[in-house]
């Protein structure tokens, strides 16, 4: 089960590698895909799928307090350990966003294949919880390892408030919410936009993989790895039994705790002073490292 949902998640990543490979259509091509899936494409389907799923607005707690208390404790973990983990303060937010952010395309399409859309609903809420979250903790920790004593709340809001994920969150529960739904060919439209999403957002991730330059660095990539890959998703699934959540939802949740590193995180590094060539490694190094680590916790938990 476990393979034949994940299979073709992960062929489309190295269909992805193939093409960039063989330069076609040409490199010119990709980036454009990308803004066209994150600012059009994954915004419907998170509004198609979270304004028509039935669900209880009681998760909402006991999920929002799961990933802020996960995220705090894997924040704590590289403050404490700040100085076996990187060489620098520029390195050291390479690590930290290494061991909190995720791949919402790899996330939404796994949880589609091995959940349906219960599972595709359910993580579709927890990343509009989530990637606030993860936003304000790199921002913040930017603003730390640069040596600023206050952090640019304008640059945070700004930032969160023009996230089309976010946005397409909002406006999908908010339609859920009030009973709205989806009037008309709406339904139909987005469902149109959203079913193309996921196979042009998993290409894309494979087109940014670099593994030729994976031969240094190695001592970060292992360490943001072993806090995205095991401590992240344990801490999860320990929190969300704790909280009472149904096991779908823990299930669901460990799936975004051992998610790679997204490719966004590459363009933060180079725009706040992080370093990238490092954050390049291990956004690489991680995406390869999800074939392995992904399908072991589901069977895992499955």
């Amino acid at each position: 089960m476990i393979a034949a949902a994940l299979g073709p998640v992960f062929l489309l990543i190295l269909l992805g590698a193939v093409l960039n490979r063989l330069d076609f259509p040409g490199r010119d091509y990709w980036p454009g895909i990308e803004r066209l899936t994150y600012y059009v494409l994954f915004p419907a389907l998170l509004i198609h799928r979270l304004a028509l799923t039935e669900y209880s607005w009681s998760i909402l707690p006991p999920l929002a307090l799961t990933l802020v208390l996960a995220l705090g404790v894997v924040s704590l973990l590289v403050l404490i350990n700040r100085r076996w983990l990187a060489a620098d303060a520029a390195a050291l937010t390479s690590v930290y966003q290494g061991s909190v952010r995720f791949n919402t395309y790899i996330g939404l399409a796994a949880a589609g294949a091995l959940f349906g859309d219960t599972g595709l609903a359910f993580a579709a809420i927890a990343l509009g919880l989530k990637i606030p979250l993860v936003n304000i903790g790199c921002v913040l920790a930017f603003s730390l390892a640069n040596g600023r004593a206050g952090l640019d709340w304008s640059r945070v809001l700004r930032e969160l408030g023009t996230n089309p994920l976010i946005l397409g969150c909002l406006l999908g529960l908010t339609l859920n919410f009030t009973g709205i739904g989806l009037p008309g060919w709406s339904a139909d439209t987005l469902s149109f936009l959203g079913a193309t999403a996921l196979p042009l957002g998993l290409l894309a991730v494979g087109v940014a993989l670099s593994p030729r330059t994976l031969g240094t660095d190695v001592r970060p990539i292992m360490a943001a790895s072993l806090l995205k890959f095991l401590a992240m998703p344990l801490l999860l699934w320990g929190f969300a039994r704790l909280l009472g959540l149904d096991p779908v939802m823990q299930q669901v949740l460990v799936l975004l705790g051992c998610l790679p590193t997204a490719t966004s995180a590459y363009i933060l590094a180079r725009q706040l002073g992080g370093n990238a060539p490092l954050m390049a490694n291990l956004i690489t190094a991680q995406s390869l490292l999800a074939f392995l680590v992904i399908p072991l916790w589901m069977w895992l938990l499955l």
